[in-house]
């Protein structure tokens, strides 16, 4: 039933971007809306159209998305879900959007074929589909920030973050515990987990997105800075999926 189903505003001026997300939104049995990327238009859809999440840019043409959450919420008693994007990947930024009343913090450019995996974490449905979500969250971190698929330190390396994720004492001692704890699960040695791991990370930092990496380490990409160790990286990206986690609580 139509009521069941799950509804999703897009705000969104480009044509082909938002067929793109209504799509993709449509094959997995949701509702989706589009409507320009005007604060007023998007405000008027959500206390008419009552959705269930809301995906808009942070900075719309007359106001921001923080500011446009407020006047939701001093209209509506129950919020509507919403997924903020911005076209700066910043740490300080996400925590200010997520201390406002936001679900989820999304950078572009992001993956539109894990949007349906996303919303139903954020929404909860089902909530055994968690451990799932949270597989999609991290792979689609280090495939944007380049780390090749077909390398083992790309396994090994999801695999640390996934198990930092869940247990955080394992990040402070990474080469007694967390190495030992990826190398049981996969049958080989710590020195050649964290060997492979240093691997994929050099591969992404020489030959990745140069734009995605600065902006999500939130420091030029240069010669003199260096590539972060394979602690500051998987405690970096650890610390990005448990705030995003946190939201879905």
């Amino acid at each position: 039933m139509e009521k069941d189903r799950i509804k999703v505003l897009i705000g969104e001026d480009s044509a082909s971007i938002g067929v793109r997300i209504a799509v993709k939104l449509r094959e997995n049995d949701m509702i989706a809306i589009t409507r320009r990327k005007d604060g007023n238009t998007i405000l008027d859809s959500i206390l008419n159209e009552q959705p269930d999440v809301v995906l808009v840019d942070l900075t719309l043409p007359d106001t921001d998305a923080l500011d446009l959450i407020e006047q939701v919420k001093m209209r509506k008693e129950k919020l509507p879900a919403f997924i903020i994007v911005s076209d700066i990947d910043s740490r300080f930024i996400e925590r200010q959007v997520m201390g406002n009343g936001a679900s989820y913090f999304l950078s572009k450019p992001y993956n539109i074929e894990e949007l349906p995996s996303i919303i139903k974490s954020i929404l909860q449905i089902p909530a055994s589909r968690r451990t799932k979500d949270k597989e999609v969250m991290v792979t689609h971190i280090i495939q944007r920030l380049g780390v090749p698929a077909h390398i083992k330190g790309y396994y090994y390396l999801r695999s640390a973050i996934l198990s930092a994720i869940d247990d955080n004492k394992l990040m402070e001692c990474v080469t007694k515990q967390l190495y030992p704890c990826v190398a049981k699960k996969y049958d080989t040695t710590s020195s050649r987990v964290e060997r492979a791991i240093r691997h994929a990370i050099e591969i992404a930092w020489d030959r990745g997105d140069t734009e995605a990496i600065s902006q999500f380490f939130g420091y030029s990409v240069d010669n003199y800075r260096g590539r972060p160790t394979n602690s500051e990286f998987i405690a970096l990206v650890t610390d990005k999926i448990r705030l995003q986690l946190k939201t879905m609580q």
